[in-house]
């Protein structure tokens, strides 16, 4: 594997990995497990930061070809790789706001 397709793929498995922690979170929240959920939900956020950094390397790697100093340029692999990170990033962030809807639910119910 080149280092270019490491790369990638790192992004899309921690892409992939903080989408999924973020439904997790969501989960837990719906079942009340509020600390579970926000665990759930740095663990998302940990997982799209190293994504992150691996999209930045990659940007960085594809900029230094159109420079005429890399190997590769944009291919489709590097879209589906961008495509996890940008999901993952939105499905945190509603996650963000279902979390503090079932926090809000579930203290009114606690006050009843």
């Amino acid at each position: 594997m080149t280092e270019m397709e490491t790369i990638i793929t790192e992004l899309v498995v921690n892409g992939g990995n903080g989408r999924s922690k973020a439904l997790e979170a969501v989960r837990a929240a719906r079942n009340n497990e509020i600390e579970r959920a926000e665990e759930l939900l740095k663990e998302s956020n940990d997982a799209i930061a190293k994504a992150h950094e691996f999209q930045t390397s990659m940007l960085q790697k594809s900029l230094n070809f159109e420079s005429g100093q890399g190997e590769t340029g944009v291919n489709l692999l590097v879209v589906h790789g961008q495509d996890h990170l940008m999901d993952a990033m939105v499905v945190r962030d509603l996650a963000v706001e279902m979390i503090e809807m079932y926090r809000m639910i579930y203290s009114r119910q606690e006050e009843q």
